[in-house]
């Protein structure tokens, strides 16, 4: 790693500095953004609940009421939604994403479109969320026309990243999102920790604990997201013993679906907080608190079930064990003691099932933890959290962004000696 470091600053790699610095040129506009807040709006001083997510992701751009409120999580969301369509939910999707370039170019095109009219919709419920019922039809149309514009915007600033910076422009915007979060939420620690504890000595041991446990936490989720489970492949045209031949297998991630679950379980418990604005039903508002509510044990449990249900569901619909027995079999395919057709698809199926289980479990574990970390612990600071999904995505893309980094490096060296 340190080596790279070293090579980064080498003068031949001067076109990848420059590609690096225009990455973090782009991310401190979308950090300084983050700070702008949308003309007389005041910010949000109520416990977000399911919108918290939002919020970590977009740096606390949603308390805020920032014009970056909204982040690109509208796209982020769409493009979950056009995923699943192309399998074979709807031929015209599925047909697009067999079309090569041009296809997922067209893909690109309308997850956009659908990307700013959720942006448009999530605007107007937060405009509604943050000045009341009473204000004037004008003013929800201008605050959701400016959260709006600030996540189409952010959507270019990501593609420009994309195209002349380094990494994945959408998700290191999500990412950098989360870290610039990263010292507030420590500070804010300490003092209620360290500052706000009587016993001084006890209150420097319960921060040692916090960051320890915080560490510890960083550590499993990099552990589980380079993990995988790989499934050997051998060709009847080719031989194991053949001179300089590699063994040929599947990848199958132990957590394929990364936070993908939590996302859609938060967006969906988020629906019934969003209409309980509305409905003013005294029996409905019971239901949400009941039932779909950080705060009551029955809320935690529905909701941690709605991500195992995502995990499985997700996965499955990802990776499509019928279609891989297929491809398999057409390539001259097949996994060694495994017979080719309905035997794969259920060989595949099974070892996808069983990592899943140990992947939702870990996912499980990880949105669970800052919640029963606020509802348990005397700790009343809304501001401190435990782990939870931001890590996953700061992990995840770290990583992505660290191997391109090194693809770049290992190019340059290899040019370097021809």
């Amino acid at each position: 790693m340190f080596a790279n470091i070293k090579q980064i600053f080498a003068k031949r790699n001067k076109d990848l500095r420059k590609r690096i610095l225009f990455t973090l040129g782009a991310l401190m506009i979308f950090i300084i953004g983050t700070n702008i807040k949308v003309p007389n709006t005041p910010d949000s001083s109520k416990d977000l609940g399911f919108l918290e997510l939002l919020n970590v992701i977009g740096g606390g751009a949603l308390k805020k009421s920032s014009i970056f409120a909204l982040g690109v999580m509208p796209y982020i969301s769409a493009s979950i939604v056009v995923q699943l369509l192309q399998m074979d939910i709807i031929p015209y999707f599925s047909d697009l994403a067999k079309e090569g370039y041009v296809g997922r170019r067209k893909l690109n095109r309308i997850t956009r479109y659908i990307g700013i009219f959720v942006a448009l919709i999530q605007g107007f419920a937060f405009s509604v969320s943050i000045l009341g019922t009473g204000a004037e039809t004008f003013e929800y149309i201008r605050v959701s026309i400016i959260l709006t514009a600030g996540t189409a915007f952010l959507l270019w600033i990501g593609d420009q990243v994309t195209q002349k910076g380094i990494g994945n422009g959408q998700s290191l915007i999500i990412m950098s999102g989360i870290v610039v979060s990263l010292p507030y939420m420590m500070s804010e620690a300490f003092k209620t920790f360290v500052l706000g504890n009587e016993n001084l000595f006890i209150g420097i041991l319960s921060f040692l604990v916090y960051l320890i446990v915080y560490i510890a936490i960083v550590i499993g989720v990099v552990f589980i997201s380079e993990s995988e489970r790989r499934i050997p492949i051998q060709y009847a045209n080719k031989t194991a013993s053949s001179y300089g031949s590699k063994q040929s297998y599947i990848p199958f991630k132990v957590n394929s679906a990364n936070v993908i679950p939590v996302i859609f379980a938060s967006a969906f418990m988020s629906i019934f907080q969003v209409l309980a604005r509305f409905i003013t039903n005294e029996g409905y508002i019971k239901f949400v608190n009941k039932f779909m509510n950080y705060s009551s044990g029955i809320g935690i449990i529905v909701y941690l079930l709605l991500i195992v249900a995502f995990s499985y569901i997700y996965t499955l619909l990802q990776f499509r064990p019928e279609d891989i027995s297929k491809n398999l079999q057409q390539s001259a395919g097949y996994i060694p003691g495994v017979r080719p057709g309905v035997e794969t698809k259920k060989y595949i199926t099974s070892v996808l099932i069983k990592i899943t289980t140990f992947g939702t479990l870990f996912l499980v574990l990880i949105a669970a933890l800052p919640i029963l970390f606020q509802n348990y612990s005397n700790i009343k600071n809304t501001n401190i959290s435990l782990g939870g999904t931001g890590l996953i995505i700061v992990v995840g893309v770290a990583l992505e962004t660290y191997k391109q980094i090194e693809s770049v490096l290992e190019q340059k060296e290899y040019k370097g000696r021809f």
